[in-house]
This record gives structure tokens, sequence and C-alpha cells, in this order.
């Protein structure tokens, strides 16, 4: 899940210079949703819920929000910055919110690890966070991504009870095409309408953004995601925002010649670090208790 959502940064961009970035989001759950009915159908699964209600929210949530604000915000601020605000929040907010509902525990050694990682996240986009953005107001971009950060952090909780009632690929499938429907709109009042970003979709980078972003990162991550999500809780399952950058990061290296150095070394190490301190407290906690 984390490989291919690190490798979806590069088909975004490149599909986004032919076609606007929420218009491509958009797009990209549209086709996906079918997708998921496809496979869902062909193994018989119900598509059925007796809390289409919390469906409907959580795919607002989880799609619609995160996407809509983010995008925008991106579009406004520093693209370095951006990431450390969104993915150095994901795990504040997963834990912050999971713990109201109950779900997740706030423990030291969280705490511990989401420092490690907000460090790391520092040091890898420590080379990329002046971009120029002539004519834009950052702060208020970088708002835009923190609020969509919540959104997606709170989809993801609100998730959870869903994902042990239904399967994930009925809730991937309902998410997708609610959450897609509901950012035409949101594309229509901030994107504006343009035949052109129809004829957009047929050009060859419109294609391959969405054949990666469709089939890799929507049928088979967030698939993946709502399991883990169903298995470990919203929080371990959000720790991809300390593994994916290092990924991005990889790919720009090798395919953007983009700097590379020390900081970002030693900030991927950092991450890795904190990635596994949260993984491991489970399995610590399970020895502690039998001993």
């Amino acid at each position: 899940m984390a490989l291919i959502w690190g490798l979806t940064w590069l088909p975004m961009k490149v599909a986004s210079e032919v076609v606007p970035p929420i218009f491509l989001a958009a797009m990209r759950f549209l086709l996906a949703g079918p997708c998921f009915l496809v496979v869902a159908l062909a193994q018989g699964l119900s598509l059925r819920s007796s809390q289409f209600g919390r469906i409907v929210v959580a795919s607002l949530l989880i799609t619609t929000g995160c996407y809509s604000f983010l995008f925008w915000g991106v579009a406004r601020a520093p693209s370095g910055l951006s990431a450390i605000v969104n993915l150095s929040l994901m795990p504040i907010f997963l834990v912050g919110i999971g713990a109201l509902y109950g779900q997740e525990r706030i423990t030291m050694r969280r705490i511990g690890a989401i420092g490690l990682g907000i460090l790391g996240l520092v040091l890898l986009f420590s080379g990329r966070t002046g971009e120029a953005q002539s004519g834009t107001m950052p702060i208020f971009g970088l708002i835009a991504v923190a609020i969509g950060t919540v959104s997606y952090a709170w989809g993801s909780v609100i998730s959870r009870p869903l994902t042990l009632s239904m399967p994930p690929l009925v809730l991937a499938f309902w998410q997708s095409l609610i959450g897609g429907i509901a950012l035409v709109p949101v594309s229509l009042l901030i994107e504006g309408y343009d035949p052109a970003h129809f004829a957009g979709l047929f050009d060859a980078r419109a294609i391959f953004g969405l054949s990666i972003l469709v089939f890799g990162g929507s049928l088979i991550a967030f698939w993946i995601y709502l399991g883990l999500v169903r298995d470990w809780g919203a929080f371990r399952a959000g720790l991809y925002a300390f593994v994916s950058p290092i990924i991005a990061v990889a790919v720009g290296v090798v395919y953007a010649n983009e700097p590379f150095g020390w900081a970002e070394g030693v900030g991927m190490g950092i991450m890795l670090a904190a990635t596994a301190l949260s993984l491991s407290e489970k399995k610590i906690m399970k020895t502690a208790a039998s001993g």
C-alpha cells in the first residue's frame, strides 16, 4: 500500500499537466467505483448496508472533503510545506480523533513515534519548502491542506465500524462512487466547466496517470488501506504517511533529478524508525501481557 501510494505522486503530477487536479480526482474515483463494483459482484458480495448514512458521511469526508481541500491548498502553497503539513498531521489527527471515538490510545510510544516521524519529514522535505508561488496565498493553502488532512483522518476513523460490518471492498466501492460524484460540483465550482477538460482525458499523460491512480492507488492500495483500518485501527494503517514519502522522493530523484543529500537520507532513516516503533507496539504489549 505504502509503495503504491508513494509511486502515485509522479503519475498524478503528470496527469495534472493536462487536466485540472480536482477534476482529475473526480474522474479517478468515478472510474474506480465501477471497477470495485465488478470485483465485488464477481465475488458474490452484497452491496447492502444498514448504515448507509454513515457510509455517505465517511465518503464525503475521506474522498470529497480531503481531495477538495488538499488539491486547492497544494495549488496555493509550496508542495514541500504542503507535504510536511499533510503527512505530519495525519498520524496526529488519526490517533486524536480515534481516541475521541474510543478506537485508539494515546501512548508515550505513539507520541514519540509521531515526533520522530515529523522530524524525518522536515529533513526529507527541507530542500523543497522554498518553492516560489507567485500570485498565491500560501498560508491559506496550508490551512486548506490541514483541513483536508482532518477530513481524511475523521473519515478513516468513522469507517472502521463499517469495515467490521461489511467487506472493505464493498465499502471502497461506495466511498469511491459517492465521493467521486460529490467531487463533480466541487470541480465545477472551483475549476469551472470547459470541454477541454474532457478532451484532456484522452491525452497520453492523463491516460497514464489515471491508469496508475485507478488500478494501483484505488483498486489495490485503498482496498488494502480499509482492510488495515479494520484489522489494525486507523492510526497504524495511517503510518503509510511515514513510508510513502520516502518512495515519492526516491522516484523524484531518479526520474526528475530532484536534489538528494544527507538531510534527505537521515530523514528517511528517522521516518522508517518511527514506523517501526509504532508497528512494534502491539507485539511488545502482547509479549508483556503473556509474561
